[in-house]
This record gives structure tokens, C-alpha cells and sequence, in this order.
């Protein structure tokens, strides 16, 4: 089978989440269960975005310190890597600090902000310090982008054609466009192709049980427009996989993330392109 990196899911105890797997059958939102789901794939290794939340169970938690790591369970899985979450509204230069520290860390390879969850725009200079750490140790930044996984999201800031301006002030760093910009697919093609700085993952497209997978998968107008996004420019050397895990089994959404690939491009989609942007899990 082919090695597979899976460059966007989640191993953080945040509420909607255990809910979510919970309302799936085949999500086991634990260790025992990723593993299962990563030896069933030939997953050998996944990229966790660093997300937590206070005491108020709520995401997002404007409360909640930097920088956000993996806390599901007490160790996280060796198989997994993070990105360090950041909460705009705690970035404090003690914080920051804190984050260089963290960076220091074999496990953090790249660091994850969280427009659309928090009214911040990815340009603002409250994320100047985040953006010259992330320049300094060679990281990439993701970026949520798109809809949001919360009834309090702010879309305006989530919009993938912020990141056009972002990528132009800062040259010397590589951004991540998380979930292709669902539904802006297009907009994020455009983004992706004009800066050689900006990339993509593939998460997050689908959310719910496999059944809902075979459900979309047999839907021709979803499948085209995102699929018109990836043929813009033929992007495929600059596209990621990967899952959101817990929201979706990870078996299934890989068989639809085929359905969007030319089979040519399966070795960088879903495991090439990670390596090169995520350069520190070399």
C-alpha cells in the first residue's frame, strides 16, 4: 500500500469534538482508535493542530493559553506530530516565549491560527511575533480557512483570499490553507497558484459518518467544484491530504480524496507535498 501522511487532524479534548466522534460508529476519538484507523490506511504518521479550551468547554475560547497543543490524553501518540495553536487574544511576550520554547520540541512542526474562530484578520500585527518565530525556525503556518466547525464562527476573516496579502508581506514563509478554503475552492486555487508560499490541505470537506462520505461521493456537483479548484493550474504538487479526524472516518475520506486526484499525483498529494512543507518531519 502507499505511505500516506495525514497533514490535518486533531487529538485535543474539545467538546464538540468527542461529540462528534461519538455520534460516528467508527470513530474511536482515542489512541487505540487512531491507531487502528492509521495501520488500516497505512497512515505512518499525522499532523495534529493545536487546539484547546478552558474549563468553559467552548471553542473558541478567547481564555484559553498559548500556545494550544495536543491534550486528548496525557502522551501524545508517537506517531503523531502538532502544530502549535495560537489564541490571538493571549499572545503576551511571556506567551511568546513560551511558544519559541515549545517550538524547540522534535513534535511541533509547524504552528495553526484560527481566523473565522477568533475576529482576527491573518495580516493583523498581533500575529507579527507568531509569523517571525515561524520565519526564524523554518515553519509552516496553517490557516483555517472556510466555514467553521462552530455556530460563532466569523467568515469574514476566514476568507482564503486574506492569505494573498499575508503571503506577499511575509515572502520567507510558507502558509497552509486549511480545508482548500471549502467553499471558496476557487478563490484558494487562485492563492495557491499566484504565491509560491502558499499551500493547501485537502481536510475537513466532508464532516460525519462514512455513510455521509459514500453520500457526497456520489453527488457529480460537489465532487466537480472542488475538483475545479485542484485542476486550476494543475495544483497538485502544492495540495496536501488530509482527514480532520475525529469529524470523519479516515478510511472512507481517503477514497474520496482519490475520486478528486489523478492517480499520478497520489504519491505527492498524500505524501510528497507534506514532507517538503512540514520539512521539519523529515
Amino acid at each position: 500500500m502507499m505511505k500516506i501522511i495525514d497533514a490535518h487532524m486533531h487529538f485535543s479534548n474539545i467538546t464538540r469534538f468527542v461529540n462528534m466522534a461519538q455520534s460516528i460508529s467508527l470513530v474511536n476519538y482515542s489512541e487505540e482508535g487512531l491507531k487502528r484507523e492509521f495501520e488500516q490506511s497505512d497512515i505512518i504518521m499525522g499532523i495534529g493542530m493545536g487546539v484547546n479550551e478552558s474549563k468553559r468547554k467552548s471553542f473558541p475560547d478567547e481564555k484559553v493559553q498559548n500556545p494550544m497543543n495536543l491534550d486528548l490524553e496525557s502522551k501524545t501518540p508517537e506517531t503523531l506530530r502538532y502544530c502549535a495553536g495560537i489564541n490571538p487574544f493571549c499572545l503576551t511576550r511571556e506567551s511568546i516565549r513560551g511558544l519559541e520554547k515549545d517550538i524547540e520540541l522534535p513534535a511541533v512542526v509547524g504552528l495553526k491560527i484560527y481566523p473565522g474562530y477568533y475576529p482576527v484578520h491573518v495580516f493583523d500585527k498581533i500575529y507579527e511575533p507568531v509569523y517571525k518565530l515561524a520565519e526564524k525556525y523554518d515553519l509552516p503556518v496553517v490557516i483555517h480557512t472556510g466555514d467553521t466547525f462552530s455556530y460563532r464562527g466569523y467568515l469574514e476573516f476566514s476568507h482564503p483570499l486574506t492569505v494573498n496579502r499575508l503571503a506577499a508581506e511575509y515572502k520567507k514563509v510558507n502558509f497552509v490553507i486549511a480545508h482548500f478554503g471549502n467553499p471558496w475552492v476557487m478563490d484558494t486555487a487562485v492563492v495557491v497558484s499566484n504565491n509560491t508560499n502558499v499551500f493547501a490541505d485537502l481536510s475537513g470537506l466532508i464532516v460525519g459518518s462514512q455513510q455521509r462520505v459514500e453520500e457526497l461521493m456520489g453527488e457529480r456537483l460537489f465532487i466537480d467544484n472542488i475538483r475545479r479548484g485542484l485542476i486550476y493550474d494543475k495544483i497538485y504538487h502544492k495540495v496536501m491530504f488530509g482527514s480532520d479526524w475525529p469529524l470523519v472516518p479516515i478510511a472512507p475520506y481517503i477514497e474520496f480524496i482519490k475520486l478528486l486526484i489523478p492517480e499520478e499525483n497520489y504519491e505527492d498529494v498524500f505524501f510528497n507535498n507534506a514532507q517538503r512543507v512540514f520539512s521539519k518531519i523529515r
